[in-house]
């Protein structure tokens, strides 16, 4: 009997050279902004070996170039996947919350409706977090909370809105209760109800690109995402963040991204908190 032919299975592609992962790096930071330092090289062989080996590329420049001469964007919208840090949990920076539920929902009373943005979304964690601490805060508003990220994976994951329970265990009691619905196995936690999940309304941006949106925001949230950019990039989010804000409005960003310096035309609040002048400032 004639021996069974086998498929050789996809030979591995080397790790990057240092002109592949200039490639790469530059890439990054022309499409979304993002600085790969010098070191990053086995992160980055890592996080795109799967990409490289799984496409049958058998260099990082074949599949570089694949990426670059893809007209329908699927590559590089998996490379962003691939090399975007979606690390983030449920009240994160608690102060944040704080100052938002204490000084700043207080101006809202007199409103019909808030809308806000959550402009680094991740998978979510920081979007129902404000989804919840919104509703609770203001019982019979009308709200709406716009969540953008550039990753598609993250997006489909905070839509989802199925958290293991470990992830939920910095959650209050209060609200698992009454803004979450237990999830059986394999999830084996929870998901955000109905009700929250509608507050919520996703889509994808790219900060490095120019944005608009219909309405200015009383408020946006744009927490640890600039720490992968380099000053110029921060300095031009910045400024497109603070035209997307209304008169009084409040800037959010991560406690590891000092705007100082950097942030003008809005005033420094506290740590990691900026308005824009106008309105009536929280106390």
């Amino acid at each position: 009997m004639p021996a069974v032919e086998r498929a050789a299975a996809p030979t591995a592609a080397r790790p990057p050279s240092a002109r592949e992962f200039e490639e790469i790096q530059r890439l990054a930071y022309r499409t979304f902004g993002l600085a790969l330092k010098t070191g990053k090289e086995e992160m980055v062989a890592a996080r795109l070996r799967r990409l490289v080996n799984g496409g049958g590329f058998g260099t990082f420049h074949e599949y570089y170039r694949h990426v670059v001469e893809d007209s329908t964007g699927l590559a590089l919208a998996a490379l962003i996947d691939a090399l975007a840090t979606n690390h983030t949990s449920f009240l994160r920076e608690p102060d944040h919350f704080d100052f938002l539920r204490q000084c700043v929902v207080p101006e809202w009373r007199g409103r019909a409706s808030v809308e806000i943005w959550c402009a680094a979304g991740a998978t979510g964690e920081e979007v129902w977090t404000l989804a919840c601490l919104l509703r609770e805060a203001l019982p019979s508003m009308s709200l709406r909370i716009q969540a953008s990220d550039i990753s598609n994976k993250a997006l489909g994951i905070a839509q989802t809105a199925e958290y293991t329970a470990e992830r939920c265990q910095s959650l209050p009691a209060g609200w698992l209760s009454r803004y979450f619905v237990a999830v059986p196995a394999p999830v084996a936690g929870y998901r955000v109800a109905p009700g929250i999940r509608a507050l919520a309304k996703f889509r994808r941006v790219n900060l490095v690109e120019p944005f608009h949106w219909p309405r200015p925001f009383p408020a946006i949230f744009c927490r640890n995402v600039m720490i992968y950019f380099d000053r110029k990039t921060r300095e031009q989010l910045i400024a497109q963040l603070a035209n997307c804000l209304e008169p009084g409005g409040y800037l959010f960003v991560g406690h590891a991204e000092s705007a100082s310096g950097m942030a003008q035309g809005l005033e420094y609040v506290r740590p990691a908190i900026y308005r824009k002048p106008g309105g009536r400032a929280a106390p």
